[in-house]
């Protein structure tokens, strides 16, 4: 049951990466359309292109981690006795665990100092800059946890998107 949790929140924040990738090409696109052809540059529309980037690359990462599509020691791994290996990738999710529960609460506390402040461009928080750390974290927890859980178990974690 908690594989399906995880597997459908990397679905959905894989289909919420790919829709902010497309708003992101738009406004891109708004921009250069209104610097070059209008000649009224919209101002928001960099602010929000930038603040997007956040929430995609964040929500990629997380995914990235579930589907173990991040950078490992595979090399390495593979070398060792079995016992051993087991052992090393259980620590290696606990490593990447901590490093995302450390993303959650410091992005936590800086969204927190932030967010009665207002973007110049954008008229919402700032703290929403930091937001995506919080999110990418959380996640990062949880998919890791499920990862330590399927290797206790000896199965594997499959990814969402296949």
């Amino acid at each position: 049951m908690y594989t399906r949790f995880c597997a459908a929140l990397s679905k959905l924040s894989l289909m919420i990466a790919v829709v902010g990738l497309i708003v992101l090409i738009a406004c891109v696109q708004y921009q250069v359309i209104g610097r070059y052809i209008l000649n009224d540059t919209p101002t928001w529309a960099e602010a929000l292109a930038l603040l997007l980037v956040l929430y995609i690359t964040a929500l990629g990462v997380a995914v990235g981690v579930r589907d173990a599509g991040h950078i490992g020691m595979d090399s390495i791994i593979v070398l060792l006795p079995e016992w051993m290996r087991l052992k090393l990738e259980i620590l290696i999710h606990i490593l990447v665990g901590t490093f995302g529960a450390l993303m959650a609460y410091n992005g936590y506390k800086w969204t927190t100092l932030k967010w009665n402040d207002q973007k110049p461009m954008l008229a919402i928080p700032s703290g929403m800059d930091y937001l995506p750390l919080v999110i990418a974290g959380v996640l990062i927890v949880l998919f890791c946890i499920e990862h330590v859980i399927a290797l206790l178990q000896g199965k594997e974690v499959v990814p969402a998107w296949s």
